[in-house]
């Protein structure tokens, strides 16, 4: 029986987002209104692709926006909190399902020395293709009408959990830590035992502040508890320990 830590990434493991902090490898850190003004709602991961070819055409150097990205500020109390955990392998697992992509989360674990604390990342496939140019896919196709068309964070737990299962892997507690919207659907994967930990003051609180207040609405089952900094999340993990 052991702990899961679900850690969504951007303003929740960094202080940032990972995907506008690429743009401090541009000349003036700005992208053109014709680049800006492309975004659709939903899409996202189309319009990063949109992002990275910009940043291709102004021959920026795979080093640049890799140097670029180990910048990005870990959020307060992550680092002590990650460092907990990879020390205690034997009774945590820790994943991350992120809509950043595959190079960026790599790079920024690896410069700090925190990627042995994750056991898996499940976020949108990047590479850089034969023109020097980084791609980057969605991570899946799925049927939820509630999550970004690239990414439902809730069918990425529920099956994580399920090969665990068939692995003879069962969790005692599941922790799920997050900031916003897209962390509200995997909600509903997690039991009475539980516990959904919203970041404070951002969208995920919000949500689950409303629809704890709205009558006849269906919260989630876990327990929720507000979080600040890593300090907090490490304090009710070893509670749990």
């Amino acid at each position: 029986m052991t702990i899961l830590m679900v850690f969504d990434f951007d303003h929740t493991v960094v202080d940032d987002n990972s995907d506008t902090w690429v743009i401090k490898c541009l000349p003036g850190q700005t992208l053109p209104d014709s680049v800006t003004n492309s975004y659709r709602k939903g899409h996202w991961t189309e319009y990063m692709g949109r992002v990275m070819n910009h940043i291709g055409d102004q021959k920026i150097s795979h080093d640049s926006i890799r140097s670029v990205m180990e910048t990005i500020p870990f959020t307060a109390g992550m680092t002590d909190l990650l460092t907990f955990i990879s020390e205690n392998k034997n009774t945590i697992d820790c994943i991350v399902i992120s809509d950043s992509n595959t190079m960026f989360i790599e790079w920024i674990l690896k410069a700090s020395g925190l990627q042995t604390a994750v056991d898996q990342v499940f976020t949108n496939p990047a590479k850089f293709n034969e023109s020097g140019y980084m791609e980057v896919q969605c991570y899946h196709s799925h049927d939820c009408q509630k999550c970004p068309i690239n990414l439902c964070k809730r069918r990425v737990l529920e099956l994580y959990l399920s090969k665990q299962a068939d692995e003879g892997v069962e969790y005692e507690r599941i922790f799920y830590v997050g900031d916003g919207g897209n962390d509200f659907c995997p909600t509903a994967c997690l039991r009475e035992h539980d516990a959904v930990m919203p970041r404070k003051g951002y969208t995920l609180e919000k949500l689950l502040a409303r629809l704890e207040a709205q009558e006849g609405s269906t919260s989630p089952l876990a327990k929720v508890i507000v979080w600040s900094s890593g300090a907090d999340i490490l304090q009710e993990l070893k509670a749990s320990i």
